[in-house]
């Protein structure tokens, strides 16, 4: 989902509390699978590797699609933002908004991560030149060192995991009102649409503000 530049930077500089339409987040507790806006449902699902610091004082949720352009356009950027920074959690949640290939793409690089390459999977499809299809979405992995035989087994043998963590991060998008892909949780609000290196890092700079406001409450 593309949104103009003044449209990005309003979502960066005036972020909406992510969790106003639900509740508050609270402090990590025991996993509720009731509950998709549970701190450790959003922010600390077990099933979906880190990235970045994993001890970072902030976290970035995307949620993204492999055959989304914007998602391809906004990923150097981020990954630069991430890098530089140093101190973010990242957690990448695939939304396969565009059905057929993004949903097999999808399972297909979470069961990359029984072979420790989430993340490699993850990088090969989403800075993939070329559109992604049915045809060449095997080779595509393949690039990024994945193991498609072993990814293949592994979604058989966890298939009923990798659907459900599917089902999470769609219905976290769809309560969070997220229409399209990419969008992000910053902190703890919500950031819709296409963001550039300098909203990123405007964007991180008032949730961590936020965040040592509530702090001293």
């Amino acid at each position: 989902m593309m949104i103009s530049r003044r449209s990005a930077l309003t979502a960066a500089l005036a972020l909406a509390p992510a969790f106003a339409a639900a509740k508050a987040l609270a402090a990590p507790t025991a996993p509720d699978a009731e509950d998709v806006l549970s701190t450790n449902a959003v922010l600390y699902d077990p099933e979906i590797p880190v990235a970045g610091n994993p001890k970072g004082n902030i976290t970035i949720v995307e949620w993204s699609d492999y055959r989304c352009p914007y998602c391809k356009k906004v990923a150097p950027d981020l990954m630069q933002v991430v890098k530089e920074d140093g101190n973010i959690r990242l957690v990448l949640k695939d939304w396969p908004i565009f059905g057929g290939v993004s949903v097999e793409a999808a399972k297909l690089v979470l069961a990359s991560k029984y072979q420790g390459k989430f993340l490699e999977a993850h990088e090969a499809l989403i800075s993939a030149p070329s559109k992604l299809t049915d045809s060449n979405l095997a080779e595509t992995l393949k690039s990024g060192g994945i193991d498609v035989a072993r990814a293949t087994k592994d979604l058989d043998a966890n298939r009923a995991t990798i659907e459900a963590i599917l089902k999470r991060n769609d219905a976290q998008a769809k309560a969070f009102g997220f229409q399209g892909t990419p969008s992000f949780i910053v902190g703890r609000f919500r950031v819709p649409g296409v963001l550039d290196v300098a909203l990123f890092k405007q964007a991180i700079k008032d949730a961590r503000e936020a965040a040592k406001k509530n702090e001293k409450k």
